[in-house]
């Protein structure tokens, strides 16, 4: 049984649970990390609460730790739309566009009403198709002016 189902002997990691969420939810990741983190040492296999730890790092900006905890919950359970799109998110924001194409496609497929899910994976197919027009590497950053400058189109 899970936290969220608030079970007997659980109200104080329910308790946490919600106030949690309404943290996440206030876009105050940081405070909910704080009772995140007291939910994973009483229950690490919980996939809600693992779900929520890997929104908060990514709200924190802390996409290699979120994209580490993402994993974890597609461990946790494989079929969770949700975790792939979240991975793949961070690993595009890690500039990881290969494999962020890869989950956002995975998660596209698995919830192909999901329009946010849709939208994600053209935008990473657009940028890998930019760089390989120009020319560039398909992962990591741009660090010479002059090729940033073709993929905008400015060269003369």
């Amino acid at each position: 049984m899970s936290i969220a189902e608030n079970s007997d002997g659980q109200d104080e990691a329910y308790g946490w649970y919600s106030r949690a969420r309404e943290l996440l939810e206030s876009s105050n990741p940081h405070a909910a990390l704080l009772l995140i983190d007291r939910l994973m040492a009483q229950e690490p296999q919980s996939a809600s609460v693992m779900e929520m730890y890997a929104r908060a790092l990514f709200d924190t900006s802390d996409f290699r730790a979120a994209a580490m905890a993402f994993d974890v919950l597609i461990q946790l359970s494989p079929d969770n739309d949700y975790a792939h799109f979240g991975k793949g998110m961070c690993l595009w924001r890690m500039q990881q566009f290969i494999l962020s194409r890869d989950e956002l496609g995975m998660a596209s497929v698995m919830r192909p009403d999901r329009l946010e899910y849709a939208r994600a994976y053209a935008q990473v197919k657009a940028t890998l198709r930019a760089r390989i027009e120009a020319g560039l590497p398909l992962n990591g950053p741009i660090d010479n002016q002059d090729k940033f400058d073709r993929i905008l189109g400015d060269e003369s």
